[in-house]
């Protein structure tokens, strides 16, 4: 394989000029993105997580640099979604308050137990790839009320163990993650229960806005420690796009008309976003076969993000499964950069496309990708099943280097 096999489909898009647009505050303004910064940097074991320079790789693909986030540490969750669920499970809690006492409370006297008697009779519930149920799972602990989460069948064990392990009560269903949201939204409403989902669907709009506000610290981080450094390049992977339309709203709103250039990353077997921008318009794909990239194993686009990326995207790519063990790999191994980097299966995606863009040379010229390029790369996870992890890095890996066209 060359480099200019990895990438399997290109499509590019005219993008809005200028400051962020008034007409998203009402989905994800920068009032709400300061909003989650202060709560959630208050937590307990808060630390920015780290900005890895991949030097080595920069140098190989002619560039002037390739940072990676590294969202491995993040809380001890493993994963950028500990930003998300957890912070949304505390909003809607102090609603819940609200509602009982006339009072809305600060979120750090929910986290504290003070209102664990009105709360522990409360149920949020959640589907999920694994990540996002971890979340939501240790948010429901802070809060102090119950927690139902469902997994379709190809979610692994050690990933549903990771969720039971915050005290959620973890069902699997029969089918893949769209039907699990099926499942989870009609128990939610025979039950009475609150769906923390991070994803946005018509009926429910308002609390995944603050699943991508928690997403947005994750980009103030990086806003902090790039300075007076600017990304002219984001490669972010996407499942339903919270994350990517969180990046992108943050970037955004700091940078204005001087934004990088957002390109989205999602596996050829679940690009319902590439699939949208197609088509011009938010579309569900059907996922016939899943990805070993789990966290993005999504076939329908989040609305909300939907609004978000359509003017604020430039690119989207999609790209195979084979490129994915090799660039987990050579991360671990130390081979890009300073740093050995331990990064999950959905951690590379934008590893994997920022290799292939710059190593294609159309594709290179029309993403503006040269010398003076500096690329910015979402590590959104670290090992978040040790199995499977170890079991990828124990593969043969004589020719990773070769796969990825290096």
């Amino acid at each position: 394989m060359t480099q200019s096999d990895i990438i399997q489909d290109h499509i590019q898009r005219d993008r809005a000029d200028g400051a962020y647009p008034k007409g998203l505050d009402h989905i994800l303004s920068a009032e709400m993105a300061d909003q989650a910064y202060s709560a959630i940097s208050k937590w307990p074991g808060y630390a920015e997580t780290p900005l890895r320079s991949l030097s080595a790789l920069a140098k190989e693909l002619g560039v002037a640099a390739v940072y990676y986030k590294d969202e491995g540490p993040r809380f001890g969750l493993g994963s950028f979604k500990a930003l998300g669920g957890s912070y949304t499970v505390l909003v809607w809690a102090s609603r819940i308050v609200e509602a009982e006492t006339g009072t809305l409370p600060d979120l750090e006297d929910i986290r504290a137990g003070k209102y664990a008697g009105i709360l522990a009779e409360r149920t949020v519930i959640t589907a999920t790839d694994g990540n996002h149920g971890r979340s939501v799972a240790w948010g429901a602990q802070m809060a102090g009320c119950r927690c139902q989460i469902y997994i379709h069948q190809e979610v692994s064990e050690g990933r549903k163990a990771a969720m039971e392990a915050f005290g959620a009560t973890v069902i699997r269903v029969d089918g893949d993650y769209d039907y699990s949201l099926e499942v989870c939204a009609r128990d939610a409403e025979e039950n009475d229960w609150q769906v923390i989902s991070d994803t946005s669907y018509e009926g429910y709009m308002d609390l995944p806005r603050f699943v991508m506000a928690g997403y947005t610290v994750m980009a103030s981080e990086i806003l902090n420690q790039l300075g007076d450094t600017a990304p002219t390049h984001v490669f972010v992977q996407a499942g339903v796009g919270g994350v990517a339309a969180a990046v992108c709203a943050r970037l955004w709103q700091a940078l204005d008309g001087d934004r990088p250039r957002l390109a989205i990353v999602e596996p050829t077997r679940a690009a319902c976003l590439f699939e949208s921008a197609r088509l011009g318009k938010p579309s569900k794909v059907t996922v016939e076969e899943e990805t070993v990239m789990a966290g993005l194993s999504c076939g329908e686009v989040s609305l909300l993000a939907w609004d978000v990326l359509e003017p604020g995207a430039s690119d989207y790519l999609t790209i195979g499964e084979e490129g994915i063990g090799p660039a987990m790999r050579l991360m671990a191994a130390q081979e890009f950069g300073e740093d050995a980097i331990e990064a999950g299966e959905s951690a590379v995606p934008g590893v994997v496309a920022t290799i292939g863009s710059a190593g294609n040379s159309s594709l290179r010229e029309a993403m503006g990708i040269g010398p003076d390029s500096c690329i910015l790369v979402i590590g959104c996870e670290g090992a978040t099943d040790r199995t499977i992890y170890d079991s990828i890095l124990a593969e043969d890996g004589s020719k990773d280097r070769e796969v990825l066209g290096l």
